[in-house]
């Protein structure tokens, strides 16, 4: 029971006050004037001012509310270096025994509330979060009355990334922490690394490693830095610790290059989580040279230079073969608009610069020695790329596989010519080939029949409904891949790898009636779009491939094959942890795998066959930037609240109870404030003046006063 009087004026109190003013200057005046009645007059003024103000007397049952206690359980990555998760749980256990018994308390009960900072605070999808220590208080205190909360413990490391969420909390907030005196540790971090990159050039990636608390003057001089570029070797440099160092990264492909840089763990350094950063460089290429050579004018020509030269990225050199050396007509030289040929600038001394060369319908006609020929052969076998589009003359004398570029060659002409009506159609194998692989879906010109019938004739199994071609060298198929076949089965488009480099051999001249719209057309603008990305060696068209594609903790593996049925994935963690999965098929030669990687860094994918890596999270998590156990961090919060910042390696200290407001920590305790809140079951108010007691009073005192003055 708790009684206290409360007013509940029945004027404003400006009224009142000026009441009391105006009465209070009445009284002091009759004093001056020497009235006997003064004193009456003066109690009589303060009965009304009390019936004004309407006094009572408010008892109020009430129930005793017990104190809470927030405890904060650290348990991000960080806090589980060397033995801190050790310490972690056994201040726990003694903690709770400790509150438990000061809970038991009959005058000052109390209840304990546990939080706990999960360890997947560090996991992809909140790595560049880091350690939300307060967020996790803030929470659980949003849920109690601030006027309730006796204390929170935080059992920590000290790193906390959200500082900024408490400036000052109702009640002490005592850290706890773990970790050793004297700890040190060695960052690797990012400065800049670019998003992209060209082809074939050099990006420079700045990276700093640094010396965290009292490390030994040897670690603070030089660190031995590896760079990986998908998971190979590129180079060692010895880098000054503490200052930034600029190291050149090779493009060598397109797509996405992933580039690791670590720092070899030293004894006594915390962890090796922070030795580290992964991230992926965009490889795009600049510019690609192309060189098409004509033959000869036909109608299909134009096709081939539409299709380059409506690619922005591409860079044409088309010569176009009109006056051989063998015609002589008398005419001047000086008199002629042609160009003549650069063959040797172009064949010997420039043919390393072309990212493909294209013999659109060539014949041999003297304008390219054999020596050049065979210098054509040298740059594929060297890594470059050639395209033969084949035309009547293919398969004759002037054939240009009478060349010693034969030797590179995946199809031999057997001098026939098929000159008749024939839809081409995508072989067995071609399905499965990204070159080819859903071909029969990408007809661009959609002149002639709808999707609708196209879908019907392809369930009938009348192949694609694009339209025909009519002319067609016949090959023999001596190595390579047959994708496309034609006339009589005939193959039409073969593929193959020559030492470093590509060829692809297309045995008609006949493409360029698909671009025309002739019988409803075909895919012939996406076909020789892949076909000339594949030569050049684009990612995305690799046949046997291995690639990742991540998304926050989701890491999607697909695997393409066209002869080979994928094993299990197998997925390496940073840390060394093994996840498997099995692949399922989403295509013709096509696989997919997904995995959870809940672990930021680098992993190591394989399904037996083919290796491949996938860069997941920051380059660098938050959790690490400061693996250091410090109680700088929230050293300003405990201060503001009056708590305290101890080590667990001092021992865990006493824990009493305080009143609010008093200092709450000291030598070897921490204190538990005793808030007494409460909640009241009952009030009852009793009036102290009723209105008509006052006024009869007050009507008393102004008569005794009035008979007194009167005698």
């Amino acid at each position: 029971m708790n009684a206290e009087i409360d007013f509940a004026p029945l004027l404003p109190l400006e009224w009142l006050a000026a009441l009391a003013a105006i009465s209070a200057g009445a009284v002091i005046l009759s004093l001056l004037l020497r009235s006997p009645g003064w004193a009456l007059r003066g109690l009589a003024a303060l009965a009304l001012l009390a019936a004004l103000g309407n006094p009572s007397l408010t008892q109020e049952l009430r129930d005793p509310l017990p104190d809470v206690a927030i405890v904060v359980i650290d348990e991000s990555a960080s806090n589980a270096i060397d033995d801190r998760d050790e310490q972690t749980s056994a201040a726990e256990t003694e903690l709770a025994a400790a509150l438990d018994a000061l809970a038991r308390d009959p005058d000052a009960p109390m209840e304990v509330r546990t939080v706990r900072v999960d360890r997947r605070a560090d996991s992809v999808e909140t790595a560049d979060q880091g350690t939300r220590l307060l967020t996790a208080l803030e929470g659980a205190a949003a849920e109690i009355a601030p006027d309730r909360i006796a204390g929170a413990i935080l059992v920590t490391d000290g790193q906390a990334h959200d500082a900024e969420v408490f400036s000052n909390f109702p009640a002490p907030v005592h850290v706890l922490l773990t970790g050793r005196e004297g700890e040190w540790d060695r960052r690797l971090a990012l400065q800049t690394a670019p998003a992209f990159g060209i082809v074939g050039e050099e990006v420079d990636v700045a990276f700093r490693v640094e010396a965290l608390g009292d490390a030994p003057e040897e670690a603070t001089r030089f660190a031995r830095v590896e760079v990986r570029v998908d998971g190979r070797i590129h180079s060692v440099v010895d880098a000054p610790v503490g200052r930034t160092s600029t190291l050149p990264i090779p493009i060598e492909h397109g797509g996405s290059n992933v580039v690791s840089l670590s720092v070899a763990m030293r004894e006594g350094e915390l962890t090796d989580r922070n030795n580290a950063a992964v991230f992926s460089v965009n490889g795009v290429r600049d510019r690609l040279r192309v060189l098409l050579v004509s033959g000869e004018p036909h109608p299909g020509e134009r096709t081939w230079r539409n299709l380059l030269k409506a690619d922005p990225s591409v860079d044409l050199v088309h010569f176009t073969i009109l006056r051989p050396p063998t015609k002589q007509d008398g005419v001047p030289v000086f008199e002629l608009s042609l160009i003549s040929f650069p063959t040797r600038e172009l064949f010997m001394q420039k043919i390393d610069e072309f990212d493909l060369i294209i013999f659109d319908r060539y014949r041999r006609r003297g304008v390219l020695p054999n020596a050049y020929i065979e210098n054509v052969a040298r740059y594929v076998r060297d890594g470059g790329a050639i395209l033969i589009a084949s035309g009547p003359a293919f398969a004759g004398v002037e054939s240009l596989y009478r060349t010693p570029l034969r030797s590179v060659l995946p199809g031999r002409p057997t001098a026939r010519i098929f000159e008749q009506g024939y839809r081409p159609e995508v072989t067995e194998l071609g399905e499965r080939h990204p070159v080819t692989a859903g071909l029969v879906h990408e007809n661009a010109v959609q002149a002639a029949p709808s999707a609708e019938a196209q879908e019907d004739a392809e369930a009938a199994g009348e192949g694609p409904t694009w339209g025909r071609w009519f002319r067609q060298i016949e090959l023999e198929a001596t190595s390579g891949q047959t994708v496309m076949s034609g006339a009589s089965a005939a193959p039409l488009l073969i593929l193959d790898r020559v030492g470093e480099g590509r060829v692809a051999s297309l045995a008609s001249d006949h493409a360029w009636l698909w671009s025309r719209g002739f019988e409803g057309g075909g895919p012939q603008a996406e076909l020789l779009r892949r076909l000339a990305h594949w030569l050049m060696k684009e990612p995305e068209l690799e046949e046997e491939a291995l690639t990742a594609e991540v998304a926050g903790a989701e890491v999607t593996v697909t695997r393409r094959s066209v002869e080979t049925t994928p094993g299990r994935l197998t997925a390496v963690s940073p840390s060394g942890e093994t996840l498997e999965a099995e692949f399922e098929e989403v295509g013709p030669g096509r696989w997919q795998a997904t995995i959870r990687a809940e672990e930021p860094g680098l992993w190591t994918l394989t399904d037996g066959v083919l290796e491949g890596v996938a860069a997941v999270g920051p380059p660098a998590p938050r959790e690490f930037e400061n693996p250091v156990s410090t109680g700088a961090v929230l050293a300003s919060l405990a201060n503001a609240s009056n708590g305290g910042v101890m080590r667990l390696t001092d021992g865990l200290p006493d824990l009493r109870r305080v009143r609010p407001g008093r200092t709450a920590s000291g030598r070897g305790w921490i204190g538990m404030a005793r808030q007494e809140a409460y909640s009241v079951r009952d009030i009852t108010l009793t009036p102290l003046a009723p209105g008509w007691l006052m006024l009869l009073l007050a009507a008393g005192l102004a008569v005794g006063a009035w008979r007194i003055e009167g005698r």
